[in-house]
């Protein structure tokens, strides 16, 4: 399996990582990239991450990091299409779980999802996330302890 790490967007990076896509299916039920980097300029407690394997971009993932509370939320994860099934996604958010596990009185990470077929609540669940027994905005939140 090739390295897989997350690196910050730079200006040099911005235009190829805007460019990964899911299928069209999923975009049902995660915003696209360009969005989301949009949506992170302008939220000062966001921390985004390009998710590469080996040297290529494959993917992207967005936390809302706000160290003032034990909570941290996985805003955005998103693997492209043509690399989803190769353990990308999975190797992304162990190291999305460690990094917040070092962030300050951080107890818990949560994340929600659309509750549709086709959506990634197996991918959550078999990360570890339960789900609350909340719905927000249609979306089923659910938490991993840490």
């Amino acid at each position: 399996m090739p390295d897989v790490e997350l690196r910050e967007i730079t200006k040099e990076t911005v235009r190829t990582v805007i460019e990964i896509e899911t299928t069209d299916e999923q975009r049902n039920f995660v915003a696209p990239t360009s969005v989301s980097i949009a949506q992170a300029y302008f939220e000062p407690k966001a921390w985004f991450r390009a998710i590469y394997a080996d040297d290529e971009p494959v993917g992207f993932v967005m936390l809302f990091d706000d160290a003032e509370t034990p909570e941290y939320y996985l805003w955005r994860l998103l693997v492209g299409a043509e690399h989803q099934g190769k353990g990308y996604g999975r190797a992304a958010m162990e190291q999305v779980i460690d990094y917040v596990r070092t962030r300050p009185a951080a107890t818990e990470l949560l994340t929600s999802w659309v509750p549709k077929p086709g959506g990634p609540e197996d991918f959550y669940r078999g990360i570890g996330f339960v789900p609350t027994g909340e719905v927000d905005e249609g979306e089923v939140v659910a938490r991993l302890v840490l």
